[in-house]
């Protein structure tokens, strides 16, 4: 079984793995953990000690103001290794006690892309969801993504296909992007698969944005597909997001980070209730990392998941509450997915969450004909192709309203607040608080928001 292994080593070591352009090997942190098989190859990586910001606070949960330290007395640092599948072993191995500075071990399970379970047709056009998401009306105001940093955390990104099928150009931001150990391949160059898409379908809002393409899938564990990742990449990955958005200016601070993956079943993650599970976990470090880079700044997007009650991908494995870990996370926007007509895609994934209820938060557009990853008759769906959609309107609405002016909470809240309702309920777990909706968010933020000059 793949674990994370939590320390608490001596500070300048901890400043050491937190510092950026410092360095601190995995052997340097942990040393020798007995019943461990080490990951030399992964590089530590620091983890923020997160409190409640009030006093009589909730230490467990993340569903209220938290405060992040990065301090080297309170931080800590994870590595990566392996131990093994018998229960004896495993529950020796898991035992903190066994060497004095092992916090926690945590599961480090497989994510994956979230495509769709579906054979159907595309429902309209790329075009048609240029339209829906009132485009003219974004780039008429100035909202075109200039300037704004949109990771794309998925399998990599093929840039001359993007720019090729949008009929304009796709800048990739070079100097930010980043690869977990072992990919090869060039930021923008890779093959054209799921990535592609993503970017492309982020693009149709923000034409203008600088994409830092990330290929967290890409990373390979021995004898799975190409698709699988680790979640202990997206640790890392997130991470050096955190060093990006510290290096922007703290006035006009835009990193929008669209995340179409997740964890598929339960049986590469330990059982809820136990200190090391994900999927229910507010105290796994990738949930801690994804909260403090929200509170930073960053605008966090999520794809809600393919395993909606109708049309189910064959991989999901949770028998209810499929949106699980971070997709389910309180400081990130949940995605789920309609077609052009507006109408609930079978496969997109029905709350509650598991980390929050109320998931997903909204709804974008998905399963349209578009950056022709998968071939020309092929739909860009799944909530992987509706999470880069919204991720797009964030990244063109932060070409105006920078996170200094507009928190990510509060971008969050009017999403949620100027969608199209689908219910005559309010909030359901179907459409969440409805189909984002680009015309009245714009006026929303006229009313309520200063924005930076043009």
């Amino acid at each position: 079984m793949r674990v994370l292994i939590q320390l608490r080593p001596t500070p300048d070591l901890v400043t050491a793995v937190a510092t950026p352009g410092m360095t601190a090997t995995t052997a340097d942190v942990a040393g020798e953990l007995p019943g461990v098989e080490l990951d030399h190859t992964f590089s530590p990586v620091a983890v923020p000690r997160a409190r409640p910001a009030a006093r009589d606070g909730d230490p467990l949960s993340l569903n209220q103001p938290l405060v992040f330290s990065m301090a080297a007395e309170d931080a800590s640092v994870l590595v990566r290794g392996e131990i093994a599948d018998d229960e004896s072993s495993a529950r020796m191995a898991l035992l903190p006690v066994r060497h004095r500075d092992v916090v926690a071990v945590y599961a480090d399970p497989v994510i994956e892309t979230t495509l769709t379970c579906g054979g159907s047709p595309p429902v309209g056009t790329w075009q048609d969801v240029e339209r829906l998401m009132a485009v003219p009306e974004l780039l008429a105001e100035g909202c075109d993504g200039a300037g704004v940093a949109l990771a794309v955390c998925d399998t990599g990104v093929n840039a001359a296909h993007v720019a090729e099928r949008l009929g304009r150009g796709c800048q990739i931001d070079h100097a930010r992007s980043w690869s977990p150990s072992g990919v090869s391949g060039g930021a923008g160059a890779f093959e054209v698969d799921h990535g592609t898409m993503c970017a492309f379908d982020a693009l149709i809002c923000a034409p203008r944005a600088s994409v830092i393409d990330i290929p967290v899938l890409l990373s390979r564990r021995r004898g799975e597909t190409v698709m699988d990742g680790l979640l202990s990449d997206a640790v890392a990955a997130f991470a050096h997001l955190r060093t990006v958005l510290d290096a922007q200016p703290p006035e006009s601070r835009a990193l929008v980070v669209s995340n179409s993956w997740g964890s598929f079943s339960p049986l590469w993650d330990l059982p809820p209730g136990r200190p090391g599970n994900y999927s229910d976990n507010a105290a796994h470090p990738f949930n801690i990392i994804v909260g403090s880079l929200a509170q930073a700044g960053a605008d966090i997007l999520f794809a809600a998941g393919n395993c909606g009650v109708e049309c189910r991908d064959g991989r999901c494995a949770y028998p209810d509450r499929p949106i699980v870990g971070a997709n389910s996370h309180p400081q990130a926007l949940s995605v789920g997915g309609v077609d052009t007509a507006g109408q609930r895609v079978g496969y997109s994934s029905q709350g509650p969450g598991r980390l929050t209820e109320r998931k997903p938060d909204i709804c974008a557009y998905t399963h349209f004909s578009g950056s022709g990853a998968f071939g020309a008759d092929k739909p860009d769906s799944g909530t992987s192709a509706a999470c880069p959609v919204a991720a797009g309107l964030v990244a063109a609405i932060r070409t105006r309203w920078p996170a200094s002016v507009l928190p990510p909470a509060q971008l969050r809240t009017l999403l949620q607040r100027t969608a199209e309702d689908r219910s005559d309920v309010g909030y359901d777990y179907d459409y969440g608080y409805g189909i984002t909706d680009p015309v009245a968010l714009l006026a929303a933020l006229e009313r309520r928001t200063p924005a930076l000059a043009r």
